[in-house]
């Protein structure tokens, strides 16, 4: 099952107004650095995907920045021809933040992990989100803990026999997206490392919004906690365990009917949340059509919450949610502009005014 999430369009701004001249392909943003991963692991159809992504992207490789904090999938940087840094445990999109406020020019990236992110991270991801700084975050999730060796993660099922939790986790997972939505992030998504072409639009379309772009993307750890996505995977399971997401279009899931192209399982209102139930015994008026553009992330919340915390064998998977806020760092910038304005007609500006006044000075 290949899931179509539509054509994105470029975000406005300076960090991506074209600035290479002639063609690139993934070739120029692959380094020559081993890639050491284990074999068979997910980073590798994620770190393929974004380096055939990049080139569209048309950005010389110097405006581009990878930021990375702890864990498997924070190697990424040094697997990419771009500018990059491998920081501190959680603090990547803190790190990230400061390089999109200081530098309009660049197109900032964040890689981390669940345990990177949710974990240590945690309070500088919800942060992150809710500035609405311009960044993509791809949060690599596995459910495990793979750098240290086989440890239950913040999104872990409970019960998860691990080398910590020998008797069975007892934490209950953060559901990612949902944490997401929670902060009012401006663009949600959720995506499978397997999944080439759903993988890729997502990232068009992450990379094409203005703010904060978080994509959350299942990706297998063989050693540690393999077959954990399954359900969603396995052809015989994945058309009934996969509920994708399409702007404009009814949510249904399933085996499709051949006439109409639906699933035979559909979403409805309840409420102020969702339910499934039989296609064949919903009307038309009542199958929910996704409205990611909803200024209101109810919905999308809702929805969110169909993913099943113990087994995916159910899980939405598309863009949750594309609005337009304005941007952390577009504030920031203003607001020093401002500051930096005379205010008396003279040459010197008001923030140095404040700065060269003396040691001290009345603030109203």
């Amino acid at each position: 099952m290949s899931i179509d999430i539509g054509t994105p369009s470029l975000r406005s701004g300076t960090e991506l107004v074209p600035t290479f001249d002639g063609p690139q392909t993934g070739k120029e943003y692959t380094s020559d650095q081993e890639v050491r991963w284990c074999p068979g692991c997910g980073d590798y159809a994620v770190l393929k995907a974004v380096q055939s992504f990049l080139p569209d992207l048309g950005l010389r490789r110097e405006n581009i920045v990878f930021v990375s904090g702890i864990g498997c999938s924070s190697r990424f940087p040094y697997y990419l021809d771009t500018y990059g840094m491998h920081s501190i445990h959680g603090r990547a999109p803190s790190i990230a933040t400061g390089i999109a406020t200081a530098r309009e020019d660049l197109n900032v990236w964040v890689v981390t992990g669940d345990g990177d992110a949710l974990s240590i991270g945690g309070n500088h991801l919800i942060h992150a989100l809710r500035r609405n700084v311009n960044m993509t975050i791809l949060l690599f999730n596995n459910r495990i803990y793979g750098l240290t060796k086989g440890q239950y993660s913040p999104t872990s099922e409970v019960g998860k026999v691990t080398k910590t939790s020998p008797l069975g986790s007892l934490d209950h997972p953060f559901n990612p997206v949902s944490l997401a939505l929670g902060a009012e992030a401006t663009f949600v998504a959720r995506t499978i490392d397997s999944d080439r072409k759903h993988l890729t639009g997502v990232l068009a379309a992450a990379a094409a919004h203005r703010g904060t772009s978080f994509v959350e993307i299942y990706q297998n750890c063989p050693i540690f906690n393999d077959g954990a996505f399954d359900a969603i995977k396995d052809n015989e399971t994945k058309d009934h365990a996969i509920i994708p997401l399409v702007h404009g279009e009814p949510i249904t899931f399933g085996a499709k009917d051949a006439t109409t192209g639906m699933g035979d399982k559909a979403l409805v209102r309840t409420g102020g949340g969702v339910e499934v139930i039989d296609t064949a015994s919903a009307r038309v008026e009542q199958i929910l059509a996704h409205d990611a553009h909803d200024p209101d992330p109810s919905t999308a919340f809702a929805i969110s919450r169909l993913t099943a915390a113990d087994y995916l064998n159910r899980s939405p998977i598309g863009i949750f949610r594309q609005v337009e806020r304005p941007t952390y760092d577009d504030l920031a910038r203003a607001q020093v502009n401002d500051a930096k304005a005379s205010v008396d007609g003279t040459d010197t500006d008001r923030l140095t005014k404040l700065l060269n006044a003396g040691d001290t000075w009345n603030i109203g």
